[in-house]
């Protein structure tokens, strides 16, 4: 049986980032149920969910042993990240980010994804995304460091850098290994040129 502390884990990241389909992907891999936190947060109409009802669902989910969530609320963050095991955060350049966000837009055309993610573009919209790494990410760093000093946080910083996480996780879950990891800066787990490192733990099945 494998074995691995990626049971709960949390995804945060500017609009255009990647959080949803790294959250499918890691679904996937891992079979964990997966949440949107725009299906949460907003009515097939785009109206917003009382604050009180947006928290008591994201309580209910991370109630559960196993899950993925990705989404970008700073106020209920706390609910997620006391919760996870894992918490990564996607962090690359905004111009990727507005590429990513130009890509969606053309592939859905705006509105609301099969998936619950809402897809609405405003000058406020793209002006977050473009100071998200400067004047949001050190309040989302904050919050995280008041969470839980046993969980994980993976900082990555490109879609290069997301790419050999999720191929790193693939290739240890696969092998019957129970994956931990410590990833800061730039970095993945074991990427000697980042200075992260990754503890990979071999159990019997």
């Amino acid at each position: 049986m494998i074995e691995t502390h990626l049971r709960r884990v949390a995804i945060v990241g500017a609009g255009g980032a990647g959080k949803t389909v790294l959250a499918r992907q890691l679904s996937a891999l891992l079979d964990l149920p997966v949440t949107h936190l725009d299906a949460l947060r907003y009515t097939p109409d785009w109206t917003l969910v009382p604050d009180d009802d947006f928290e008591a669902a994201q309580r209910r989910a991370v109630a559960g042993a196993a899950w993925v969530i990705d989404g970008n609320s700073l106020a209920t963050l706390h609910i997620r990240a006391a919760a996870a095991d894992t918490i990564i955060v996607l962090d690359p350049h905004p111009l990727v980010c507005l590429l990513g966000i130009l890509r969606r837009r053309l592939r859905y055309r705006g509105g609301q994804h099969p998936d619950g993610v809402f897809d609405k573009i405003t000058a406020g919209f793209l002006w977050y995304v473009l100071t998200y790494r400067a004047r949001h990410l050190p309040r989302v760093m904050q919050r995280i460091s008041k969470h839980r000093a046993d969980t994980t946080v993976v900082h990555l910083r490109s879609r290069r850098a997301a790419r050999r996480y999720l191929a790193d996780v693939r290739r240890h879950s696969s092998g019957g290994t129970r994956f931990t990891s410590s990833a800061r800066g730039n970095g993945l787990p074991g990427d000697p040129a980042t200075g992260t490192r990754s503890r990979f733990r071999r159990h019997r099945s």
